[in-house]
């Protein structure tokens, strides 16, 4: 049996799964005390389940409140920058192009140290073990105990990242140390830029998995704790303390995640749409389809892996402004206050969700209380909402054809049927809370990328290599080691590099060790969506 939980700004998801079945779910308010809200639903799907706390194997939990914290620059640490690319590495110092407000914020003591390595493994320049040490040095007496190290081409070559931050531990004992290499993707910047913000996210996380730890002993669970990662896979809440980043995107990919599981469907589009909000992303082989492209972050651009998503302005509280017979929808919305402000529930304000119920693709709330809209205003306000709904699907296909479409999340009722470009809608059992069955249904990943020279080690055995060395990461990670598997590759080769060099980057995911034997996404989707 195992608890997903998605915490989301306005309302906290969770379900309880016994195998393959999903047994109950429930949606709380999100509480400004973390634990609050996540306590809530957990005993709430604990109470309609009939389970005790003794019966619950593990706990996985989706969170946004690190994508808050960016956004909002709240609860930040200061962080010391230190920099392993000189001489040729300070054309573009840290921090260059961040908001002025959040470097101010987050920006400590910078140095720009020797080190750091070519794209074919030769040195820029010898590590200076003096100047790191100095370096620490000077961090400790300015009281800045949060520290980023990042290095060029360090996820090929991490060694100096590694003899730094044995340095930074000799002489700042107290300093928590990221290292870019174990967060972020080829490309020293936009690595770096996550290094810093993974590092100034440190306090918040220690905080936030805490309250997690104590809400589960509230209830009486001693079940293992994993946090959901951007890319749909699993850490451990001690390694999500230690890399807040890797979590900030679970949101969506969480929904995606529960998409696939509730429908047996590993290919498709799926439209989570939520009370401000509708975030489309590409299911591919039951996982979300990854970013190829820097991802902006409370205006910074980072590289560790994101899902593609693109966020329209249209969700269950979105307000229609009408200006005569001018219709314009959103892009703001009443968010959590739609249970106040909308005609449905007695408020003053037009809504999405007031526009469905009146054209009878939802019920709930009353009615009764709709204005006169009248049919013609009435259906051409759902004609705009569906017109922006099948752009978002355009504009996130690869291929012409009609595609698969999963309406998912609380106002998943705004995707009408007979959209242009799509073979089927679907709408599966428990599609409100498909981010927090996401959470429960997810495994352990890992990844690795490499530049491979096919002249110095034949292909197949440098691809042998590196699909063992992933392998070794999910079981490090706690997977089981007969569940891994290969779920994407991606080998660009590199002409401007001598003989056959090639970028390859692998992902692998396995079932947690202590949660039963192996089976594919699509294989126990198909059966949950019988259970269900």
């Amino acid at each position: 049996m195992r608890i997903g939980v998605d915490v989301g700004g306005t309302n906290t998801d969770a379900v309880l799964i016994d195998g393959l079945r999903i047994v109950a779910s429930s949606k709380q308010p999100t509480t400004a005390d973390v634990s609050g809200g996540v306590a809530a639903a957990i005993r709430a799907v604990l109470a309609d389940g009939a389970a005790a706390p003794g019966a619950v194997d593990a706990v996985m939990i989706g969170t946004t409140h690190f994508t808050n914290a960016l956004i909002e620059r709240r609860r930040l640490d200061r962080v010391g920058i230190i920099r392993l690319a000189s001489p040729s590495g300070e054309a573009l110092p840290p921090l260059t192009a961040w908001p002025d407000a959040l470097a101010r914020q987050v920006g400590g003591e910078i140095f720009l140290l020797p080190g750091g390595y070519e794209v074919d493994g030769r040195e820029i320049a010898p590590f200076d073990e003096d100047r790191m040490r100095t370096a620490a040095q000077a961090c400790r007496a300015q009281g800045i105990d949060r520290i980023a190290v990042s290095s060029a081409f360090a996820p090929i070559n991490p060694a100096m990242e590694d003899r730094a931050a044995a340095v930074i531990a000799a002489e700042h004992p107290g300093a928590i140390v990221s290292l870019s290499h174990s967060l972020g993707r080829l490309g020293l910047i936009e690595r770096e830029n996550g290094t810093i913000l993974n590092a100034a996210l440190s306090s918040l996380a220690a905080h936030v998995i805490d309250s997690f730890g104590q809400a589960l002993a509230g209830l009486g669970l001693s079940a293992p704790l994993y946090i959901s990662q951007n890319d749909g896979t699993l850490i451990s809440a001690a390694e999500a303390a230690r890399h807040p980043v890797l979590t900030i995107g679970s949101g969506p990919t969480n929904s995606m995640r529960g998409a696939a599981f509730l429908t047996g469907i590993d290919d498709a589009i799926v439209m989570d749409v939520g009370g401000t909000t509708c975030d489309i992303g590409v299911l591919a082989k039951g996982f979300p389809r990854e970013s190829s492209l820097s991802i902006d972050i409370g205006g910074v651009r980072t590289n560790f892996r994101m899902p593609d998503i693109l966020a329209i302005g249209l969700g269950g509280g979105t307000r229609i402004h009408r200006d005569g017979a001018d219709l314009r929808i959103g892009p703001d919305s009443v968010g959590f206050r739609i249970t106040q402000d909308s005609y449905l529930f007695g408020g003053s304000t037009l809504t999405a969700s007031d526009v469905a119920v009146a054209a009878g693709h939802a019920d709930f709330g009353d009615p009764a209380r709709l204005p006169p809209l009248g049919a013609e205003v009435r259906d051409a306000i759902w004609r705009r909402i569906q017109a922006m709904v099948a752009d978002g699907i355009d504009r996130m296909k690869t291929a012409p054809g009609p595609v698969p479409v999963i309406a998912v999340g609380g106002g998943h009722f705004l995707v009408g049927d007979g959209l242009p470009g799509v073979a089927e809608i679907l709408r599966p059992p428990h599609a409100s809370v498909a981010n927090a069955v996401g959470a429960a249904i997810a495994q352990v990943g890992a990844q690795i990328e490499q530049i491979v020279d096919y002249d110095v080690l034949p292909r197949e055995e440098a691809l042998a290599a590196m699909r063992r060395a992933a392998a070794e990461r999910v079981v490090a990670a706690g997977g089981a080691a007969d569940s891994v598997g290969i779920v994407d590759m991606e080998e660009i080769f590199l002409s401007y590099l001598p003989g056959r060099s090639a970028q390859v980057r692998m992902k692998a995911v396995g079932n947690l060790a202590d949660l039963g034997p192996r089976q594919g996404v699509g294989s126990v989707a198909m059966e949950a969506r019988h259970a269900n």
